[in-house]
């Protein structure tokens, strides 16, 4: 009885919290918190030089576009995709395999995102991606490099419970997203990031 009434008054404490200043020129809407002291602490994101990032499990920072904390969502920056004279393209994150978030937490990728993959193994091609001509990622990989990739494919995240996006050498080594993608948009209207999605606090 005396924990329960301890919790209560953790999770009582920390609702009365105050709204977290702006990083920078973006807000930083409840329930999120990049302080201590402001916020609900377990929706922790940082505000790091007048800009707000999202720390992933693997200890790799994204800077955040965006905020709406009508819809519960916020969208990270895609990781820079290096491409070296022998056409080769990784992730910047792809030494520790890609974005991961931890599934304790009240964060997961959205349903919303077109996921491209790129410099795809052998392995790969055998596996249901779409690896077609026709795909949306050929005209990434047009107008941005990547060229001559082996496997170029792509994927719509169907699970709202969803908590990475993997990249690994022999199996794809790149990676980007675009969100609410509508079949027919054109380059020029591609939204790039990872949108991300919290649940309400308890």
């Amino acid at each position: 009885m005396i924990f329960l009434f301890l919790f209560s008054l953790t999770c009582v404490s920390a609702a009365l919290l105050p709204e977290c200043p702006k990083c920078g020129i973006m807000d930083v809407p409840y329930p999120l918190s990049s302080s201590d002291k402001c916020g609900n602490t377990n929706y922790k994101i940082h505000c790091k030089n007048n800009s707000l990032e999202f720390l992933s499990a693997e200890g790799v920072y994204y800077k955040i576009l965006s905020i709406n904390p009508n819809t519960s969502r916020l969208i990270i920056a895609s990781p820079f995709v290096h491409e070296d004279t022998n056409n080769y393209c990784h992730s910047s994150d792809l030494s520790v395999g890609g974005l991961k978030i931890d599934e304790n937490s009240p964060f997961n990728i959205s349903s919303r995102n077109t996921v491209m993959l790129f410099n795809c193994s052998q392995r790969i091609l055998l596996s249901p991606l779409n690896c077609s001509l026709n795909n949306p990622c050929r005209k990434f990989e047009q107008a941005n490099g990547c060229r001559d990739t082996l496997c170029c494919s792509y994927l719509k995240v169907k699970s709202k419970t969803s908590h990475q996006i993997r990249v690994r050498v022999g199996g794809c080594t790149a990676y980007t997203s675009v969100v609410d993608m509508k079949p027919g948009d054109s380059l020029n209207a591609w939204r790039y990031g990872i949108e991300l999605q919290w649940l309400p606090p308890n």
